[in-house]
Protein backbone atom coordinates (compact mmCIF):
# COMPACT_ATOMS: atom_id res chain seq x y z
CA UNK A 1 0.00 0.00 0.00
CA UNK A 2 1.01 3.67 -1.02
CA UNK A 3 2.46 5.39 2.41
CA UNK A 4 -0.10 8.50 3.20
CA UNK A 5 2.79 10.76 1.62
CA UNK A 6 2.81 9.39 -1.64
CA UNK A 7 0.19 10.97 -3.84
CA UNK A 8 0.57 11.49 -7.80
CA UNK A 9 -1.86 15.03 -9.22
CA UNK A 10 -4.91 15.39 -7.44
CA UNK A 11 -3.96 18.95 -6.35
CA UNK A 12 -7.49 20.88 -6.89
CA UNK A 13 -8.46 17.89 -4.23
CA UNK A 14 -5.81 18.42 -1.75
CA UNK A 15 -6.26 22.14 -1.85
CA UNK A 16 -10.22 21.61 -1.57
CA UNK A 17 -9.70 19.60 1.23
CA UNK A 18 -6.97 21.93 3.00
CA UNK A 19 -8.80 25.04 2.82
CA UNK A 20 -12.02 22.65 4.55
CA UNK A 21 -9.93 22.11 7.45
CA UNK A 22 -8.28 26.28 7.30
CA UNK A 23 -11.65 27.40 7.13
CA UNK A 24 -13.48 25.10 10.14
CA UNK A 25 -16.10 23.86 6.91
CA UNK A 26 -15.22 20.29 7.10
CA UNK A 27 -18.01 18.24 5.93
CA UNK A 28 -19.40 15.79 8.04
CA UNK A 29 -19.11 13.07 4.65
CA UNK A 30 -16.77 13.50 1.67
CA UNK A 31 -17.19 10.92 -1.30
CA UNK A 32 -14.19 10.78 -3.87
CA UNK A 33 -15.29 9.75 -6.89
CA UNK A 34 -13.12 8.12 -9.89
CA UNK A 35 -11.44 4.95 -11.58
CA UNK A 36 -10.06 2.55 -9.50
CA UNK A 37 -6.11 2.69 -8.14
CA UNK A 38 -6.00 6.99 -9.19
CA UNK A 39 -5.14 7.25 -4.76
CA UNK A 40 -8.76 8.23 -3.59
CA UNK A 41 -7.70 5.81 -0.28
CA UNK A 42 -4.35 7.58 -0.07
CA UNK A 43 -6.10 10.97 -0.04
CA UNK A 44 -8.44 9.78 2.64
CA UNK A 45 -5.83 9.01 4.64
CA UNK A 46 -3.87 11.86 3.96
CA UNK A 47 -7.16 13.95 4.80
CA UNK A 48 -7.85 11.49 8.22
CA UNK A 49 -4.34 12.32 9.32
CA UNK A 50 -4.49 16.19 9.00
CA UNK A 51 -7.77 16.17 11.01
CA UNK A 52 -6.30 13.76 13.96
CA UNK A 53 -3.42 16.01 14.31
CA UNK A 54 -5.26 18.59 15.43
CA UNK A 55 -4.56 20.26 18.88
CA UNK A 56 -1.88 17.52 19.07
CA UNK A 57 0.91 18.73 20.72
CA UNK A 58 4.62 18.65 18.78
CA UNK A 59 6.53 16.02 20.95
CA UNK A 60 3.62 13.97 20.58
CA UNK A 61 2.81 14.36 16.51
CA UNK A 62 5.03 11.42 15.44
CA UNK A 63 3.41 9.14 17.39
CA UNK A 64 0.15 9.94 16.41
CA UNK A 65 1.28 9.90 12.69
CA UNK A 66 2.27 6.76 13.51
CA UNK A 67 -0.21 5.40 15.06
CA UNK A 68 -2.69 6.04 11.89
CA UNK A 69 -0.30 4.82 9.59
CA UNK A 70 -0.72 1.97 11.42
CA UNK A 71 -4.45 1.63 11.54
CA UNK A 72 -4.31 1.79 15.37
CA UNK A 73 -5.30 5.32 16.42
CA UNK A 74 -8.05 5.09 18.40
CA UNK A 75 -10.58 7.38 16.21
CA UNK A 76 -9.80 6.05 12.98
CA UNK A 77 -11.96 3.39 11.56
CA UNK A 78 -11.29 1.67 7.98
CA UNK A 79 -13.51 -0.92 5.92
CA UNK A 80 -11.48 -1.79 3.08
CA UNK A 81 -9.87 -4.82 2.70
CA UNK A 82 -12.91 -8.16 3.45
CA UNK A 83 -12.46 -11.78 4.65
CA UNK A 84 -13.86 -13.81 1.94
CA UNK A 85 -13.71 -17.63 2.52
CA UNK A 86 -10.89 -19.33 -0.26
CA UNK A 87 -10.04 -15.48 -0.95
CA UNK A 88 -8.79 -13.36 1.55
CA UNK A 89 -8.72 -15.57 5.04
CA UNK A 90 -5.28 -14.02 6.71
CA UNK A 91 -6.02 -11.73 9.18
CA UNK A 92 -2.78 -10.09 9.07
CA UNK A 93 -3.09 -9.07 5.27
CA UNK A 94 -6.56 -7.63 6.02
CA UNK A 95 -5.30 -5.81 9.36
CA UNK A 96 -2.92 -3.83 6.94
CA UNK A 97 -5.83 -2.42 5.10
CA UNK A 98 -9.02 -2.54 7.69
CA UNK A 99 -9.24 -2.43 11.53
CA UNK A 100 -13.14 -2.50 11.69
CA UNK A 101 -13.69 -6.46 13.12
CA UNK A 102 -14.60 -8.85 11.04
CA UNK A 103 -14.66 -12.40 12.70
CA UNK A 104 -18.62 -12.77 11.82
CA UNK A 105 -17.62 -12.83 8.36
CA UNK A 106 -16.06 -16.39 9.15
CA UNK A 107 -18.78 -17.62 10.80
CA UNK A 108 -21.31 -20.29 9.33
CA UNK A 109 -22.60 -19.77 6.56
CA UNK A 110 -18.72 -17.73 6.09
CA UNK A 111 -18.63 -14.87 3.52
CA UNK A 112 -17.93 -16.04 0.29
CA UNK A 113 -18.12 -12.45 -1.37
CA UNK A 114 -16.53 -9.05 -1.59
CA UNK A 115 -19.89 -7.60 -0.47
CA UNK A 116 -20.15 -5.57 1.99
CA UNK A 117 -23.25 -6.64 4.44
CA UNK A 118 -25.81 -5.36 7.03
CA UNK A 119 -23.89 -7.54 9.46
CA UNK A 120 -20.23 -5.07 8.35
CA UNK A 121 -22.54 -2.11 8.66
CA UNK A 122 -23.69 -3.10 12.27
CA UNK A 123 -20.60 -3.54 13.45
CA UNK A 124 -19.55 -0.65 12.19
CA UNK A 125 -22.25 1.23 14.00
CA UNK A 126 -21.13 -0.24 16.93
CA UNK A 127 -17.63 1.32 16.60
CA UNK A 128 -18.87 5.00 15.73
CA UNK A 129 -20.62 5.70 18.64
CA UNK A 130 -17.92 5.12 20.56
CA UNK A 131 -16.40 8.64 22.51
CA UNK A 132 -13.56 10.08 20.50
CA UNK A 133 -10.27 10.66 22.22
CA UNK A 134 -9.65 14.53 20.30
CA UNK A 135 -11.82 16.87 18.17
CA UNK A 136 -12.24 14.63 15.03
CA UNK A 137 -12.97 10.87 14.31
CA UNK A 138 -12.56 9.73 10.80
CA UNK A 139 -14.17 6.59 9.05
CA UNK A 140 -12.74 5.50 5.73
CA UNK A 141 -14.32 3.14 4.03
CA UNK A 142 -13.62 1.76 0.54
CA UNK A 143 -15.84 1.15 -2.73
CA UNK A 144 -19.11 2.03 -0.82
CA UNK A 145 -20.77 0.85 -4.24
CA UNK A 146 -19.81 -3.12 -2.61
CA UNK A 147 -22.60 -2.27 0.01
CA UNK A 148 -25.75 -4.64 -0.72
CA UNK A 149 -29.40 -2.61 -0.21
CA UNK A 150 -29.99 -3.12 3.35
CA UNK A 151 -26.39 -2.34 4.16
CA UNK A 152 -26.98 0.93 2.25
CA UNK A 153 -30.13 1.77 3.69
CA UNK A 154 -28.61 1.57 7.38
CA UNK A 155 -25.43 3.12 6.25
CA UNK A 156 -27.36 5.95 5.15
CA UNK A 157 -29.14 6.48 8.32
CA UNK A 158 -26.01 7.31 10.24
CA UNK A 159 -25.02 9.15 7.47
CA UNK A 160 -28.63 11.42 8.36
CA UNK A 161 -28.09 11.86 11.92
CA UNK A 162 -24.20 11.11 12.02
CA UNK A 163 -22.06 11.29 15.44
CA UNK A 164 -20.72 14.66 16.61
CA UNK A 165 -17.17 15.24 15.37
CA UNK A 166 -17.42 11.91 12.64
CA UNK A 167 -16.24 12.62 8.82
CA UNK A 168 -17.07 10.12 6.88
CA UNK A 169 -14.23 9.72 3.77
CA UNK A 170 -16.00 7.63 1.07
CA UNK A 171 -14.70 6.18 -2.21
CA UNK A 172 -16.55 4.67 -5.62
CA UNK A 173 -15.63 3.91 -8.88
CA UNK A 174 -19.35 5.13 -9.77
CA UNK A 175 -21.64 7.36 -8.45
CA UNK A 176 -24.42 5.80 -10.16
CA UNK A 177 -23.94 2.57 -8.85
CA UNK A 178 -25.23 4.18 -5.53
CA UNK A 179 -28.34 5.33 -3.86
CA UNK A 180 -29.06 8.79 -4.81
CA UNK A 181 -29.68 9.83 -1.31
CA UNK A 182 -26.26 8.67 -0.17
CA UNK A 183 -24.59 11.00 -3.27
CA UNK A 184 -26.89 13.75 -1.97
CA UNK A 185 -25.60 13.58 1.74
CA UNK A 186 -21.47 13.67 0.96
CA UNK A 187 -19.46 16.49 -0.21
CA UNK A 188 -18.59 14.85 -3.63
CA UNK A 189 -14.86 15.18 -5.17
CA UNK A 190 -13.72 13.87 -8.35
CA UNK A 191 -10.55 12.20 -9.23
CA UNK A 192 -9.08 12.33 -12.94
CA UNK A 193 -6.37 10.43 -13.71
CA UNK A 194 -3.32 12.53 -13.60
CA UNK A 195 -1.36 14.37 -16.44
CA UNK A 196 1.19 11.74 -18.08
CA UNK A 197 4.10 14.49 -17.26
CA UNK A 198 3.05 13.36 -13.42
CA UNK A 199 3.51 9.85 -14.00
CA UNK A 200 6.84 10.15 -15.63
CA UNK A 201 8.53 10.41 -12.69
CA UNK A 202 7.51 7.24 -10.75
CA UNK A 203 9.40 5.52 -13.54
CA UNK A 204 12.86 7.78 -14.06
CA UNK A 205 14.98 3.72 -13.22
CA UNK A 206 13.00 1.58 -16.09
CA UNK A 207 14.18 1.33 -19.61
CA UNK A 208 12.14 3.41 -22.08
CA UNK A 209 10.19 0.34 -23.22
CA UNK A 210 9.32 -0.78 -19.84
CA UNK A 211 8.05 2.25 -18.89
CA UNK A 212 5.74 2.64 -21.70
CA UNK A 213 4.53 -0.57 -21.25
CA UNK A 214 3.79 0.24 -17.32
CA UNK A 215 2.36 3.31 -18.59
CA UNK A 216 0.10 1.60 -21.19
CA UNK A 217 -0.94 -1.00 -18.94
CA UNK A 218 -1.56 1.41 -15.81
CA UNK A 219 -4.13 3.46 -18.06
CA UNK A 220 -2.91 6.54 -16.00
CA UNK A 221 -3.40 4.83 -12.41
CA UNK A 222 -1.02 5.74 -10.62
CA UNK A 223 -1.29 3.29 -7.76
CA UNK A 224 -1.22 0.66 -10.84
CA UNK A 225 1.97 2.20 -12.01
CA UNK A 226 3.56 1.64 -8.32
CA UNK A 227 2.77 -1.65 -7.78
CA UNK A 228 4.40 -2.59 -10.93
CA UNK A 229 6.85 -0.75 -10.36
CA UNK A 230 7.87 -2.18 -7.28
CA UNK A 231 6.77 -5.91 -7.90
CA UNK A 232 9.34 -7.36 -10.28
CA UNK A 233 7.52 -10.42 -10.61
CA UNK A 234 4.54 -9.32 -11.33
CA UNK A 235 5.63 -7.01 -13.95
CA UNK A 236 7.16 -10.02 -15.76
CA UNK A 237 3.95 -11.94 -15.12
CA UNK A 238 2.58 -9.16 -16.93
CA UNK A 239 4.91 -9.13 -19.57
CA UNK A 240 4.35 -12.56 -20.34
CA UNK A 241 0.85 -12.27 -20.39
CA UNK A 242 1.08 -9.37 -22.81
CA UNK A 243 3.54 -11.41 -25.62
CA UNK A 244 0.58 -14.03 -25.00
CA UNK A 245 -2.32 -11.71 -26.18
CA UNK A 246 -0.19 -10.65 -29.15
CA UNK A 247 0.11 -13.72 -30.30
CA UNK A 248 -3.42 -14.76 -29.94
CA UNK A 249 -3.63 -11.78 -32.55
CA UNK A 250 -0.84 -12.76 -34.95
CA UNK A 251 -1.48 -16.40 -35.25
CA UNK A 252 -3.19 -18.07 -38.02
CA UNK A 253 -4.14 -21.38 -36.47
CA UNK A 254 -7.34 -21.71 -34.78
CA UNK A 255 -5.66 -24.48 -32.61
CA UNK A 256 -2.88 -22.12 -31.33
CA UNK A 257 -5.34 -19.55 -31.12
CA UNK A 258 -7.83 -22.00 -28.57
CA UNK A 259 -4.92 -22.80 -26.80
CA UNK A 260 -3.37 -19.01 -26.24
CA UNK A 261 -7.24 -18.66 -24.83
CA UNK A 262 -7.46 -21.29 -21.72
CA UNK A 263 -7.07 -17.92 -19.14
CA UNK A 264 -10.67 -17.60 -19.77
CA UNK A 265 -11.73 -20.73 -19.00
CA UNK A 266 -12.32 -19.88 -15.36
CA UNK A 267 -13.89 -17.00 -13.96
CA UNK A 268 -11.42 -14.94 -12.05
CA UNK A 269 -8.74 -11.81 -11.96
CA UNK A 270 -6.14 -13.58 -14.38
CA UNK A 271 -9.55 -13.98 -16.95
CA UNK A 272 -10.14 -10.00 -16.15
CA UNK A 273 -6.44 -9.11 -16.80
CA UNK A 274 -6.38 -11.31 -20.06
CA UNK A 275 -9.22 -10.15 -21.47
CA UNK A 276 -7.34 -6.48 -20.98
CA UNK A 277 -4.55 -7.28 -22.65
CA UNK A 278 -6.34 -9.05 -25.68
CA UNK A 279 -8.32 -5.60 -25.79
CA UNK A 280 -4.60 -3.68 -25.41
CA UNK A 281 -2.87 -6.03 -28.05
CA UNK A 282 -5.56 -5.40 -30.30
CA UNK A 283 -5.41 -1.73 -30.23
CA UNK A 284 -1.52 -2.13 -30.78
CA UNK A 285 -2.48 -3.94 -34.40
CA UNK A 286 -4.55 -0.97 -35.33
CA UNK A 287 -5.38 0.27 -38.44
CA UNK A 288 -4.42 -3.29 -39.68
CA UNK A 289 -6.70 -4.95 -37.65
CA UNK A 290 -10.46 -5.01 -39.42
CA UNK A 291 -13.69 -3.34 -37.46
CA UNK A 292 -14.83 -7.49 -36.85
CA UNK A 293 -12.76 -8.14 -34.94
CA UNK A 294 -13.08 -5.45 -32.36
CA UNK A 295 -16.88 -6.81 -32.58
CA UNK A 296 -15.67 -10.10 -32.45
CA UNK A 297 -14.07 -8.89 -28.87
CA UNK A 298 -17.16 -7.02 -27.73
CA UNK A 299 -19.36 -10.27 -27.87
CA UNK A 300 -16.12 -12.36 -25.84
CA UNK A 301 -16.49 -9.52 -22.92
CA UNK A 302 -20.56 -9.62 -22.97
CA UNK A 303 -20.77 -13.78 -23.34
CA UNK A 304 -18.28 -14.32 -20.80
CA UNK A 305 -20.42 -11.92 -18.55
CA UNK A 306 -22.95 -13.92 -18.46
CA UNK A 307 -23.45 -17.80 -17.06
CA UNK A 308 -22.72 -19.18 -20.38
CA UNK A 309 -20.02 -22.12 -20.76
CA UNK A 310 -16.59 -20.20 -20.89
CA UNK A 311 -14.64 -22.39 -22.74
CA UNK A 312 -16.97 -22.98 -25.67
CA UNK A 313 -17.56 -18.64 -25.37
CA UNK A 314 -13.64 -18.80 -26.10
CA UNK A 315 -13.49 -21.28 -28.89
CA UNK A 316 -16.54 -19.12 -30.73
CA UNK A 317 -14.59 -16.03 -30.33
CA UNK A 318 -11.37 -18.14 -31.63
CA UNK A 319 -13.19 -19.60 -34.63
CA UNK A 320 -15.12 -15.61 -35.77
CA UNK A 321 -11.05 -13.94 -35.74
CA UNK A 322 -9.86 -16.82 -38.13
CA UNK A 323 -11.81 -17.04 -40.10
Amino acid sequence: MPKITDIVGHQVQLKQLQDDLGHENVSHAYLFAGNDHLGKMTVARRFASQLLSQGVEPDELEKVQNQIEKLVHPDLLVLDQLWIEDICEDWDVIAKTSNVSQQHRAKKPPAKTNIISIDDIRVLQDRLYETGTGTWRCCIIRSVERMQDAAANAFLKILEEPPAGLVFLLTTQSTSALLPTIVSRTRVMTFHTPPHEQLLPLLTDFSEDDAQFILHLAQGAPGTIITLRDNSDLLRAERLMHSKALSFWRSQSLRERVQLLSPLHKRGEESDQFIMHLAMALREQAPTRPLPATRALTELIEGLNTNAHRQLIAQRFALAITR
